[in-house]
């Protein structure tokens, strides 16, 4: 442990003792540093230097990086492009629906889409309509991402065109006893089946279970067990490009709109061969997409600032996640002057087995943010607020950390770990990282960084 300045005696001490007589540290190990932003000391480092696996703490590194490289007027574009001319009700050419790796794009912004092209007086197109998702490699998802967690929301088949996050939410509504329950899908789509054996108010029936047959990589979402209250579950779907254009397709249909061929391709560059023209786009700003990402810990938003920290920073129409971490890897090496080649980071959200990042890491992005005030407006802002919203919502809420807590928290299979700001009582602000490893119940962990923050928030 080390201690820096006279004032960082009592908060020392209390951490020292807390290291010294909680029991989840017989069979576990913790980093922790904390820097006086105020004062500009450092006021307490354990294992800081040590790596572990960061879980969504890692969303720190991502969107620091990001609102650095990027900037708050960044946007993520879904475009509709066209080659040829329209004349009357008929595009001679071809329709390019354009990925932007848009994680918030929803069922909504599908029919505006739509509603376009239907505006625009099309109704036939003479020769293909395409979707053009090149801006990624195929690879559906991160480097180190566990196969089995699969179908849950949090993981989805990335594509630089994804509708609803790559899901579909599912609501069972309970009718009258022993009759078969309402269900809901929302995106609304023939491109997945439902088969609904489910029971209303029927104990007798078991457990209540929404899932699909993802182990064959089927999209037939199975309900079955008991329905005793409204309940909703989120799927993925495979795959996401494929839900995206089939459903786009279907509603093109809809509105009576059709076209001589249909595929996936890229869309060309307008040159003295192809013209190519703008009919929409419609853009997601950064911001918006780094509120979720960090209030909700939402994994496909960070992979989305990734990959598009990735296009920036090679400057290439296609990518892939090895640019992302290559992108990183810059902004550790000349902007923090670190070595990137202490860490391993793989990913944007922090899913991935094969993250491996410190506590000190983490310190330098959070005080990097703080002295730059351009990055720590929007970021300290996304950040959830103890006991009040985001992940750390039923945290804190007794404690002098109430309020005063703004922090990522980040949780896998073994790791537990959090990463913000404390206001101290003496008025100054704190940054802090923790990252707790080889945990068995994360309840406890975050039981320990609770205390920390407590702590952090009460001593002088």
């Amino acid at each position: 442990m080390t201690i820096v300045g006279a004032n960082a005696q009592s908060l020392a001490q209390r951490l020292d003792s807390l290291l010294l007589h909680d029991p989840m540290l017989k069979t576990s190990e913790v980093g922790i540093a904390v820097f006086d932003l105020t004062s500009g000391e450092s006021l307490f480092q354990y294992q800081d230097e040590k790596l572990y696996r960061p879980a969504s703490t890692e969303k720190v590194v991502t969107s620091v990086s990001a609102l650095a490289t990027l900037g708050m007027d960044y946007t993520m574009d879904t475009r509709l492009r066209y080659t040829g001319k329209i004349e009357n009700d008929t595009l001679k050419g071809s329709l390019f629906l354009v990925g932007g790796f848009d994680p918030e794009f929803m069922d909504g912004d599908l029919d505006s889409l739509v509603d376009v092209i239907a505006q625009s007086g099309i109704r036939y197109i003479t020769d293909t309509l395409a979707a053009d998702v090149s801006m990624m490699d195929s690879v559906y998802w991160g480097n180190g991402w566990s196969w089995d967690d699969v179908p849950d929301s949090f993981q989805p088949y990335m594509s630089p065109l994804m509708l609803n996050r790559g899901c579909v939410d599912v609501t069972v509504i309970p009718t009258s006893k022993d009759s078969i329950p309402d269900v809901v899908c929302v995106p609304a789509s023939t491109y997945y089946q439902v088969d609904n054996d489910a029971v209303s108010l029927q104990p007798q029936a078991g457990s209540l279970k929404i899932t699909r047959n993802w182990l064959y990589n089927g999209n037939l979402i199975n309900i079955s067990g008991n329905v005793a209250r409204k309940t909703t579950r989120t799927l993925s779907i495979y795959t996401s490009k494929d839900f995206f254009f089939h459903t786009f397709i279907s509603r093109l249909k809809e509105k009576g709109i059709e076209a001589n061929g249909i595929a996936f391709a890229d869309c060309p560059a307008n040159d003295s061969i192809n013209v190519v023209s703008d009919l929409f786009t419609l853009k997601r700003p950064i911001g918006e997409v780094l509120k979720q990402m960090m209030k909700e810990s939402d994994n496909l938003c960070a992979e989305s600032m990734f990959y598009h920290m990735a296009m920036n920073h090679t400057k290439r129409p296609r990518v892939t996640d090895n640019d992302g971490s290559e992108a990183i890897n810059h902004f550790i090496k000349g902007t923090l002057g670190l070595n990137p080649e202490h860490f391993n980071i793989v990913d944007g959200s922090g899913v991935s087995l094969y993250n491996y990042i410190s506590p000190r890491l983490l310190l330098e992005y959070l005080k990097y943010a703080y002295y730059h005030a351009e990055v720590f407006q929007p970021f300290y802002e996304s950040l959830p607020i103890a006991g009040v919203d985001g992940t750390l919502e039923h945290r804190m809420k007794k404690s002098k950390a109430y309020a005063n807590v703004h922090a990522k928290t980040g949780t896998v299979t073994g790791v537990s770990s959090l990463a913000g700001y404390a206001k101290a009582p003496n008025g100054h602000m704190l940054a802090f990282s923790i990252i707790n490893q080889n945990v068995m119940k994360s309840r406890v962990a975050r039981t320990f960084q609770d205390k920390v923050c407590d702590i952090l928030c009460t001593s002088r």
